[in-house]
C-alpha cells in the first residue's frame, strides 16, 4: 500500500480532534519497513542534502542531522503535501482563536511560495541520526517570521530492536505553572504530528497560548533515525 493510501485511510476526524485537544497525535504505520530503511540507507548520499549539523557543536545535544535539498525525495514530498492539506484548516482555526492574523493556504505548494516571497527559501525537512548516548535538547523548529503551527516526525527505526531509550519528549508550559512532560515511543513507520511552538487552550476568558517544545531522550543502545517534516522553509 502506498503512503498516500495509508494517509487517506487514516481517521483524520479523530486525529485532528486529538491534535486540537492535546497538541500532538500519533498516526501508526504510515510508512512500511522498506520505505523507512530506504531513507536510512540514503543518509550517506551527500547530493540529497544541503547542510549537515553536528548537534554537539551547537549544544543542541549529541547526534547529527541533515537538511534535504530541493527537490525533496518523493516520500518526503508526499508526506509534506498530503499532511499539510489535512492540517491547514486546524492551523487557521488556531490562529483565529488566538487572534493572530495568519491565514494559511489550503495546499503546501501555496504555503511554500509564500515562504519564498518572505525570503524563507531553503528547505527544512531533515533526517536525524542518534548513536549510543545521543539525545536532542528541548527546542522549537522556527526558522523565520513565517511558520506553520504543526510539524511531523516519522520514526525510521524500531524501538527496542534498533535502539533502546531515545523516547520522543514533549513539554507544554502553561502560564504561571510548571511544565508538563509527555513521553512517546513511536514504532517503525509511525508519524507523530506535534505543535511547532504553541497551541490554544480555552480558559475562563477565552483562549490563551500554551508553549510547547520537543526533544529526544538519551539513546541507551543502538542507532535511532527519524525524519522531520517541517512545512515552513528557512531563511
Amino acid at each position: 500500500m502506498s503512503i498516500k493510501n495509508r494517509l487517506q485511510g487514516t481517521n483524520w476526524a479523530s486525529a485532528i480532534d486529538h491534535l486540537d485537544r492535546k497538541g500532538y497525535v500519533a498516526l501508526p504505520k504510515i510508512l512500511d519497513a522498506s520505505q523507512c530503511y530506504h531513507l536510512v540507507k540514503q543518509y550517506g548520499e551527500g547530493a540529497l542534502y544541503r547542510k549537515t549539523i553536528d548537534m554537539a557543536r551547537y549544544r543542541f545535544g549529541e547526534g547529527q542531522y541533515k537538511y534535504f535539498c530541493y527537490p525533496l525525495p518523493e516520500t518526503v514530498s508526499q508526506l509534506r503535501e498530503f499532511i499539510y492539506a489535512r492540517l491547514a484548516p486546524l492551523a487557521n482555526l488556531w490562529m483565529k482563536r488566538l487572534n493572530i492574523p495568519n491565514l494559511y493556504p489550503g495546499k503546501a505548494d501555496g504555503f511554500t511560495r509564500f515562504c519564498h516571497q518572505k525570503g524563507q527559501n531553503r528547505p527544512t525537512p531533515l533526517i536525524l541520526r542518534y548513536g549510543e548516548g545521543g539525545y536532542n535538547t528541548l527546542h522549537q523548529d522556527l526558522y523565520g517570521d513565517v511558520y506553520f503551527p504543526f510539524q511531523a516526525i516519522v520514526s525510521l527505526s524500531q524501538a527496542d530492536q534498533d535502539y533502546k531509550g531515545g523516547e520522543l519528549l514533549l513539554t507544554e508550559q502553561r502560564p504561571r505553572a510548571q511544565s508538563k512532560g509527555i513521553v512517546l515511543r513511536p514504532d517503525l513507520g509511525d508519524i507523530v504530528i506535534i505543535a511547532t511552538n504553541f497551541r490554544p487552550v480555552k480558559g475562563t476568558r477565552g483562549y490563551y497560548r500554551v508553549n510547547m517544545k520537543h526533544g529526544v531522550s538519551e539513546v541507551l543502545q543502538g542507532q535511532r533515525y527519524a525524519l522531520g517534516v517541517i512545512f515552513h522553509d528557512s531563511k
